[in-house]
């Protein structure tokens, strides 16, 4: 018998701001709607482990989606005409005009680091929206990562990128799993990760205004110890100053807890989807 996975891949259109975007998303499982954010200049196969997991899957519909110029989603037209810079407007937007667009009915989104950080924005705009979200490695500020040598002629940009990112893993995570990580990170197009990271480090600033989310959904934010873009320390002072928030600090894992240790990521993520269902 052909071993086949229980995930399917979909084209969806998203009509945004006057452009159509071709967007690739995976889905499993069924029930409350998770919409999976990957991190900046990869994709969404980092959420393979989570997209395959029956457990989260007989409660949980699971859906993971390219943002466009990553994965599978192609540029928008006339990319090449000036700088990528993911902004917080388009991204937060982006996000909602594409969980519209499949009709989801409130649902939950989980994104780790830039996928994180957007979770504040969201908060704030789009609490009347959404039933909660999950916010892994994310503070209110996260500055020092917009380097011009992540995009430079003389700089294997794939390689450098990935191995840019290697030492936020933790020791304790399976060697498969961050090399896979590294994979991840070695194939995206060119300016990608730095124009994410304009976000991350650049417009998202976010210091002042986690006191004007209104609280309405429960934010969880959920951090790994070996993280040093986004320390504990970081997340859990952003997290006292958002109303109806957690803040659970992971041991063993680092910045990419999905991709680099599922199996003890699962063991912090399994409470917080039954505080939410």
């Amino acid at each position: 018998m052909a071993k086949i996975e229980p995930v399917t891949g979909h084209y969806l259109y998203v009509p945004f701001e006057g452009e159509e975007y071709r967007i690739f998303y995976e889905e499993a499982g069924r029930g409350i709607p998770l919409v999976c954010l990957h991190t900046a200049g990869t994709d969404s196969r980092e959420w393979r482990h989570q997209l395959n997991d029956k457990e989260i899957g007989e409660r949980f519909h699971v859906i993971a989606f390219d943002l466009p110029r990553h994965g599978k989603s192609i540029p928008p037209k006339g990319w090449w005409k000036e700088e990528y810079k993911l902004t917080a407007q388009f991204y937060a937007d982006f996000v909602v005009a594409f969980c519209r667009e499949l009709g989801l009915e409130r649902p939950v989104v989980m994104g780790s680091s830039m996928g994180g950080n957007i979770c504040l924005q969201l908060a704030q705009r789009y609490s009347d929206y959404f039933r909660a979200l999950i916010a892994i490695e994310a503070c209110d500020y996260s500055p020092g990562w917009w380097l011009d040598w992540l995009w430079h002629a003389q700089v294997h940009g794939g390689e450098a990128c990935a191995t840019a990112i290697n030492g936020l893993m933790a020791p304790q995570s399976p060697f498969e799993y961050r090399q896979e990580t590294w994979w991840y990170y070695s194939q995206g197009g060119p300016g990608v990760f730095k124009g994410d990271l304009y976000f991350y480090s650049i417009d998202h600033d976010f210091r002042g205004d986690c006191e004007k989310i209104p609280g309405k959904i429960p934010v969880f934010f959920m951090t790994g110890v070996y993280d040093f873009a986004c320390t504990p320390e970081m997340t859990q002072k952003t997290a006292k100053k958002v109303r109806n928030a957690e803040c659970i600090i992971m041991e063993e894992i680092g910045h990419f807890p999905m991709s680099e240790n599922p199996v003890t990521f699962k063991k912090y993520l399994m409470p917080v989807l039954h505080k939410i269902k």
